[in-house]
């Protein structure tokens, strides 16, 4: 089959979950002998298709800013969807699978899929709902429209990244019948990598988003100091929250203890200082999935995150591999606690909770729902 895998965002040039996912999802789909496309913006210079790591990448566009005064911009959602069209409407596809997000891609996906009878997936990271109106305010009531109105769409061909995102997604539609089909990893390149040789006693990683509540690690670790003279931190990435989680490690006198790092080079520079951490900390309150939770596990690192009815990676920790906990100063600082105390004897627990979670296994998911919507010809 020839597939396209829609999403903004490319990865290795954006790194990120989503980005990661399509990336997986379509190397292993290369491997059984498929076509596939990844459509994005363009990202890297030269021509607007190239070949990478033997998939083909199309840039649509420019490389848009994902995010203005720390949101993420609606302009940049509006630019590429309109870019779609006319790249979907030139190529023949024997699947289109859009990822949700920035919702206006989804539209225009819908648009080709019906001018040229292609089925199409969307692929659900997460629901927002009622949290429109915390990230927009009034404004948030358009962005909660325009969320229902793409799950309208490809009525027969959805899937969802975990159960909480699945629930929450039917009760917007209306309709169950969604395929959940969860993110993954590479166990040959997990088992591989050997642990960085500077250990770190707590790791955080994610895009810096106000969401994902760094802030809240850094106070956590301001309250441990005492009692951990020698506590170290490190947090591995980037986004519109660096410099004011720097500033803050600053005025709380943390710059010998809490490192901000910016996204490694590489996957496997991640997966040794995940392996070398003694406790991972994701104090998200919006998570549709967790993977940094999952790659955490798979080192064998417990992991502390928050008792949030929108982190969906709360249900990844299972007992023996980490705790939830208040999404709290205090809440991740007796966490942490916990871990630090408890977490050489978590490790082999934690690897084994991650096992069933493999690509390959998950890309058999992706394609086994392909060639049903392909056999059935649903359209939306």
């Amino acid at each position: 089959m020839r597939i396209a895998l829609v999403y903004d965002a490319v990865y290795p040039f954006v790194k990120g979950g989503v980005e990661k996912r399509v990336h997986e999802v379509g190397r292993y789909l290369l491997m059984e002998g498929h076509e596939v496309h990844v459509i994005g913006m363009q990202f890297w210079d030269g021509p607007a298709v190239i070949v990478r790591d033997g998939l083909i990448l199309h840039g649509v566009c420019p490389p848009l800013a994902l995010y203005t005064e720390g949101r993420r911009s609606i302009l940049q959602g509006l630019i590429f969807g309109a870019a779609l069209f006319i790249p979907l409407m030139r190529e023949r596809f024997d699947i289109i699978d859009c990822q949700e997000f920035p919702y206006f891609s989804c539209i225009t996906a819908a648009v080709v899929s019906t001018l040229k009878r292609t089925p199409l997936v969307i692929t659900w990271h997460e629901v927002w709902g009622r949290y429109w109106y915390q990230y927009l305010g009034l404004a948030g009531f358009l962005g909660k429209c325009i969320e229902r109105l793409v799950a309208s769409i490809a009525r027969a061909g959805v899937i969802a990244v975990s159960p909480l995102t699945a629930a929450r997604l039917a009760a917007l539609r209306g309709q169950g019948g969604i395929r959940v089909v969860p993110n993954g990893i590479d166990r040959t390149t997990f088992d591989a990598v050997p642990r960085a040789p500077v250990a770190q006693d707590i790791i955080a990683v994610g895009r810096l988003i106000p969401e994902k509540h760094f802030d809240i690690l850094i106070a956590a670790v301001a309250a441990l100091i005492d009692e951990y003279p020698d506590l170290s931190c490190v947090i591995i990435g980037d986004g519109p929250e660096r410099g004011r989680l720097q500033a803050l490690i600053t005025s709380r006198e943390l710059g010998h203890h809490v490192t901000v790092n910016g996204f490694l080079p590489t996957h496997e520079g991640v997966i040794a200082l995940l392996k070398a951490s003694r406790v991972s900390v994701l104090p998200s309150s919006r998570e549709g999935f967790g993977m940094v939770v999952l790659e955490s596990l798979a080192c064998g690192t417990p992991v502390v995150t928050a008792d949030h009815p929108d982190n969906a990676a709360k249900d990844l920790v299972m007992p023996g591999t980490g705790v939830v906990v208040p999404l709290t100063p205090e809440g991740f600082a007796e966490g942490i606690r916990y871990c630090l105390a408890q977490g050489d004897g978590m490790r082999a627990q934690c690897r084994e909770s991650a096992r069933g979670y493999e690509w390959e296994r998950i890309a058999d998911l992706v394609l086994a729902h392909y060639y049903g919507l392909a056999a059935g010809h649903q359209l939306p």
